[in-house]
């Protein structure tokens, strides 16, 4: 028999807030967290904004020595799963840690520290390089550093899917406990690559939004005038746990998660399968998971990434799934508010979704003021709107072609 996994922490770091509630209240409100990138000279680069977490202090969740030694993504992934678990009100002594696991995933991993060693090794030479350099750098460490710095001895991994790999995580993370290998996962997604060479990659691949004049209308997914993502960074963070070991530790549970659907295009490095095909695939894996029908779901919390192909191939992917029932469904992007996270997404999205179940209220799109006429959805234009949301879905879909969908509901006894 399979668990029952419910959702009992969250931690979110975000350019429109950092802490749970800081960032929902920002959704809600429709807010842009989108500006001219502050950390290095943007001048010369064709896209001169993105989404920066501002007042971010690591050293008020790590200690300063050991945040020293750990990249800006893998102190976000640090910092937000302490949000977790403190949230989660999880007492460690109290808890058999080789039954406690962490699956966190970075699209990127450690950019800012790459760039800056090679720029030593460039200017300086080898005997320069710092010896941390390599353990920061490495996609896996904010799942190594989350289990040394929690004890952490149950299954630990991390997930590279591109911008599908918080989902993939949290997903992968309930696989876990659901066949019963761990009792409690923490587990998302975190980006720092808001740095000169990676925002120089994605502007040579012409993928983000020019809109410099107006940051925060740029990312405008669903928009006729939308030309490309806009960069964001942070990390969304959960604990997850067995409704048995929930239960009998008097855990508060924000709400349970059902379903998760994961598959590939097959098809193109950077652009999504025509007619979103493979897309609308991997929402139906996550429905027969749960084991629920299309007509159950109430909200989507689309990829919409503000890309012209992105936002056109998950309209006709949730068409094609829902048939006359995606015409009642609410659909928004809340990259319209924080701009991609890329591998942090998922994790953010996740949250959203939960909170949006607990609350009753869907966020926007903002800076959807054109309609495209091609896409003809409810996309909850502008403005939260109060609605009863019982089960909710988060899509996120990444480049090589990887597809991530879950599914989460009202927690019921």
């Amino acid at each position: 028999m399979k668990n029952r996994v419910v959702i009992t922490g969250m931690g979110a770091i975000t350019p429109v807030g950092i802490g749970t509630a800081a960032f929902w209240q920002s959704l809600i409100a429709g807010k842009s967290g989108i500006g001219r990138i502050t950390r290095f000279d943007p001048s010369e680069y064709t896209t001169q904004i993105a989404g920066e977490v501002k007042d971010f202090d690591s050293t008020q969740y790590i200690e300063k020595k050991e945040a020293k030694r750990m990249d800006r993504c893998t102190q976000f992934a640090v910092s937000a799963a302490k949000m977790a678990f403190e949230d989660a009100g999880i007492n460690f002594e109290q808890e058999d840690r080789s039954r406690m696991g962490t699956l966190i995933g970075t699209g990127i991993g450690g950019m800012d520290t790459l760039h800056d060693q090679f720029k030593t090794l460039f200017d300086k030479g080898p005997g320069r390089i710092s010896p941390f350099f390599v353990p920061m750098m490495i996609a896996n460490m904010p799942a190594g550093q989350t289990s040394i710095t929690f004890g952490l001895e149950g299954p630990c991994s991390c997930v590279v899917t591109a911008c599908a790999t918080g989902t993939n995580a949290i997903g992968d993370a309930f696989k876990i406990i659901q066949r019963g290998d761990a009792d409690v996962m923490v587990a998302g997604g975190t980006e720092a690559a808001i740095s000169p060479t990676a925002v120089a990659g994605f502007c040579a691949m012409k993928a983000m939004s020019t809109h410099n004049d107006e940051p925060q209308k740029a990312s405008r997914p669903f928009d006729a005038g939308r030309n490309g993502f806009v960069m964001g960074e942070g990390a969304g963070i959960i604990v997850m746990e067995a409704l048995d070991h929930a239960v009998a530790r008097g855990a508060r549970i924000y709400a349970e998660i059902i379903g998760y659907g994961s598959n590939a295009d097959a098809y193109h490095i950077t652009a999504p399968a025509p007619e979103g095909v493979q897309a609308a695939k991997c929402m139906a894996m996550a429905l027969k998971d749960a084991g629920i029908e299309p007509s159950a779901v109430d909200y989507i919390n689309a990829h919409g990434t503000s890309t012209p192909l992105n936002d056109k191939n998950e309209t006709l992917a949730i068409k094609s799934l829902f048939g006359e029932h995606a015409k009642q469904l609410k659909v928004s992007s809340t990259k319209s508010m924080t701009g991609h996270l890329l591998g942090a997404s998922g994790g953010i999205e996740a949250i959203a979704i939960v909170l949006a179940i607990v609350n009753g209220i869907i966020p926007p799109t903002i800076n959807l003021e054109n309609p495209d006429p091609e896409l003809d959805l409810d996309y909850v234009p502008n403005k939260a709107q109060e609605q009863v949301v019982n089960v909710a879905l988060s899509n996120s879909f990444g480049f090589g072609g990887h597809n991530a969908t879950i599914l989460v509901k009202k927690y019921q006894a």
